[in-house]
């Protein structure tokens, strides 16, 4: 397979985005190659600090028959970028040469991961299928010391590459669990970090402190306490039941440890039957001794919510809400079915990820948010307009460009120029059809095309 020969006025009449003038396109270049990699950030340069996108879809309201919403009125706008910022949005201006077409593509906000681990993933490499587990998790925490010394050898540039990745679905900040433990000792953070700093200037992150082989089944202590000052933003932890053996030690130091150093936390917890429950209960007492962890503590997966009868998850629902302990869920399927719809009932936050991409827990990742949310709107029965457009939430992190009524609340003049343009109609259809990403805009530099 040649690279093919294309003229610089040719090659950017054939993209997405049309620019006037010379204006540099950062990650186009690569996209004429080869590679099935997604267009790399590493070396872009940044756009002019101010520019303007003309013929930008945006939405504007619900259209009702009686009172259903039956479609999503949407119109053409320009948008200027300063900054970094969303500097204003104005009637549309077609015919302005200086300003970048949008061509009626859909802006929606980025959409953000906030559950995945950047840190350990075989993406960029070669096709590896995930092996027989044997043991449980306690089985996995086994492999994983025989296999991530050779992995930490080459994890800052699998990382950079799956940030690519996610960034190709739209996504531009991810929540990321990154191991501490005894094999890995501080070493997965650092080069987790690497990756993070070279791609800082076109994908945001933040950091858990995931002590994945047990907080004190392998004595992870010592280097949680230390990864706590190295610019983490939550302590993380798994199973505290079935893997440290007793569930009020293990939160308890991790809830300490949180506190002592002003940070969130974010637990894994796979455990779905007494253990898990009283997991969750306990957490929910924790927290409320502690109003400082509200708002900032969530429990991954929570298998256990899905296994309750109606009534408990109801009960345990609303203490979740009132506690404000959020639940990031990768939208479980097949035998088990998470209770999104009682957790929304009850406000509590919802988030989703990827978790892994392709690893050695699996390989089923596809690096899209917004397949996620289309799974949810799938598994939950969320098929009408309005509820498909409520679901893009779970890709977006809780942004939607219209309220429940239909009043327009994103994108707003001050807000941050991250943004996705995809080829949909409204955001209702970018669920239900997992429409293409065309273009995914950080910190107001355009990152990939």
């Amino acid at each position: 397979m040649r690279k093919s020969k294309i003229s610089r006025k040719d090659f950017l009449k054939k993209t997405g985005l049309s620019f006037a003038g010379t204006a540099f396109v950062p990650g186009l270049l690569k996209a004429t190659g080869v590679s099935a990699q997604p267009p790399a950030d590493k070396g872009n340069k940044h756009m002019d600090k101010d520019y303007s996108l003309k013929n930008v879809r945006l939405e504007t309201g619900f259209e009702y028959d009686g009172d259903e919403v039956i479609h999503t009125k949407t119109g053409l706008f320009s948008v200027a970028i300063s900054n970094g910022k969303i500097k204003s949005i104005s009637d549309n201006t077609p015919n302005d040469s200086r300003a970048i077409d949008a061509k009626g593509l859909l802006m929606l906000p980025a959409f953000k991961d906030m559950h995945i681990h950047l840190d350990k993933t075989f993406y960029g490499g070669p096709w590896q299928a995930a092996k027989r587990r044997t043991g449980g998790v306690k089985g996995m925490i086994a492999l994983e010391q025989q296999i991530l010394p050779e992995m930490l050898k080459t994890s800052t540039d699998h990382a950079e590459k799956l940030i690519e990745l996610l960034q190709s679905k739209g996504t531009s900040f991810a929540r990321s669990h990154v191991n501490i433990e005894p094999t890995s000792k501080l070493q997965s953070l650092k080069n987790l970090q690497k990756a993070l700093e070279n791609k800082k200037d076109s994908f945001g992150a933040e950091l858990v402190a995931f002590p994945q082989h047990g907080v004190f089944y392998t004595d992870s202590v010592p280097y949680l306490k230390d990864a706590a000052q190295m610019n983490i933003d939550f302590i993380g932890g798994v199973d505290p039941y079935s893997i440290d053996g007793s569930i009020e030690k293990t939160i308890d130091f991790t809830v300490q440890l949180a506190l002592d150093n002003n940070k969130g936390i974010d637990i894994h917890l796979h455990e779905s039957g007494e253990s898990g429950l009283k997991t969750v209960e306990y957490l929910i007492k924790k927290v409320n001794e502690n109003p400082a962890l509200k708002k900032k503590t969530f429990i991954s997966h929570c298998f256990v919510l899905g296994k309750l009868e109606k009534p408990k998850q109801e009960e345990i629902a609303e203490q979740l809400g009132a506690a404000n302990i959020g639940i990031v869920s990768t939208i479980p399927f097949g035998g088990l079915i998470m209770p999104i719809p009682t957790l929304y009932k009850h406000n509590v936050t919802v988030l989703t990820g990827n978790d892994s991409i392709i690893d050695h827990w699996n390989t089923f990742g596809s690096g899209s948010v917004l397949q996620k949310a289309n799974l949810m709107a799938q598994l939950y029965g969320y098929s009408t307009e309005f509820l498909l457009s409520r679901s893009l939430k779970l890709a977006t992190a809780n942004i939607l460009p219209l309220d429940d009524k239909g009043v327009q609340q994103w994108p707003k003049a001050g807000d941050a120029a991250d943004m996705v343009l995809i080829d949909a109609s409204c955001s209702a259809e970018a669920v239900s059809r997992i429409s293409p990403v065309k273009s995914l805009i950080t910190k107001g530099n355009i990152v990939y095309q």
